[in-house]
C-alpha cells in the first residue's frame, strides 16, 4: 500500500487527537528532553496488519523518531511478540501512542477475522471477500487487512465495477432492462455483476449473461442449484446470511466467491500494547 494512501488518514487523526491545545498531559509531566525506546507488542494471538501505517504515525509526529519493525504484514503473531521499537523523544512517543494503537488494532482485527474465514473454507478453492460496510474513510485500510489476512478484495467503490442490486432492478424495470443500459453506458474494460434474489431472477439473466453474479441470501441448497444453472457462464458469489458457521457450507455449495460485510464492519480490534521505558532524561 504506496504511503500516499494513509498519510491524509495519519495527519486527520493526528490532528484530532492533538486538538487546539496539544497534548497536555505530556506536555505537564514528562521532562523536557526526555529520550525513550518504547515496544509494540502483541498481546493476543493474531495476525499482523498495519504495521507500516504505525510505524508512519509516529515518523508523522516526530521525523527524528527511529522505528524498527520486527514482523512483516500479513504473517501470524504469537501472544507477547514485539513487533517494533521507537527510540527517540518520549513526548513524541506518547503523542503519536494511541493513534498508532488505533489504526494497527483495527487492522490486525480485520486481518485475524478474515484469516479464521479463509482457514474455515480451506480446500474448497472459494474466494473470501469483505464488501463496501467500511468504516467511511478507511476503506483502503481495511480492504488491505483482509488481503493480508488471505481474503480478496471486492470493488473499492461505485466507479471501478457495475454492480446492479435489486433496487437498482426495480426502479430500471427489470433485470434485462437494467443490463442493457448497464452495457450501453459502460466500456468493455468495466465488469457487471448482478444481484438475483431467485433462480427465476437468475434463468431470465441467464439469457443474457454478465461477468458476475451474486447469490443473495440463498440457502445451500439453492446455491448448489444456481451453481449448476450457470454452469461456468459467469462468475458465482454468495453474500447474506452467512456466518462462520455455516461458511463451510456456503463453499461447498460450489460458488466462486462469498462476500461478508462483517469482515470490516464488526471486526474486533485486536489488543496491542506499547511498553516504554526511558533511557535519559
Amino acid at each position: 500500500m504506496h504511503p500516499s494512501v494513509y498519510r491524509p488518514l495519519i495527519e486527520t487523526a493526528i490532528r484530532e487527537d492533538l486538538g487546539s491545545a496539544g497534548d497536555i498531559t505530556t506536555a505537564a509531566v514528562v521532562p523536557d528532553g526526555a529520550v525513550a525506546v518504547a515496544s509494540l507488542n502483541a498481546r493476543v494471538e493474531g495476525r499482523l496488519a498495519g504495521l507500516e501505517v504505525a510505524a508512519e504515525v509516529f515518523r508523522f509526529v516526530d521525523s527524528s523518531l527511529t522505528v524498527e519493525r520486527l514482523a512483516v504484514d500479513g504473517t501470524d503473531m504469537a501472544a507477547g511478540s514485539a513487533l517494533a521499537t521507537i527510540a527517540g523523544s518520549a513526548s513524541s512517543i506518547l503523542i503519536a501512542e494511541r493513534t498508532a494503537l488505533n489504526f494497527l488494532g483495527l487492522m490486525c482485527g480485520i486481518a485475524t477475522l478474515t484469516r479464521s474465514v479463509v482457514r474455515e473454507v480451506a480446500g474448497t478453492g472459494v474466494a473470501v471477500a469483505e464488501t463496501r460496510k467500511t468504516t467511511p474513510g478507511l476503506r483502503a485500510l481495511e480492504k488491505y487487512a483482509v488481503r493480508m489476512g488471505g481474503g480478496a478484495n471486492h470493488r473499492f467503490g461505485l466507479d471501478d465495477a457495475v454492480m446492479i442490486k435489486d433496487n437498482h432492478i426495480a426502479v430500471s424495470g427489470g433485470v434485462a432492462k437494467a443490463v442493457a443500459a448497464a452495457r450501453a453506458a459502460v466500456g468493455h474494460m468495466t465488469k457487471i455483476e448482478v444481484e438475483v434474489d431467485t433462480l427465476e431472477q437468475l434463468a431470465e439473466l441467464l439469457a443474457d449473461p454478465v461477468d458476475v453474479v451474486l447469490l443473495d441470501n440463498m440457502d445451500p441448497a439453492t446455491l448448489r442449484r444456481a451453481v449448476e444453472m450457470v454452469d461456468g457462464a459467469m462468475v458465482t458469489e454468495a453474500s447474506g446470511g452467512i456466518t462462520l458457521a455455516n461458511v463451510r457450507q456456503i463453499a461447498e455449495s460450489g460458488v466462486d466467491v462469498v462476500s461478508l460485510g462483517w469482515l470490516t464492519h464488526s471486526a474486533q480490534s485486536l489488543d496491542i500494547g506499547l511498553e516504554i521505558e526511558i533511557t535519559t532524561a
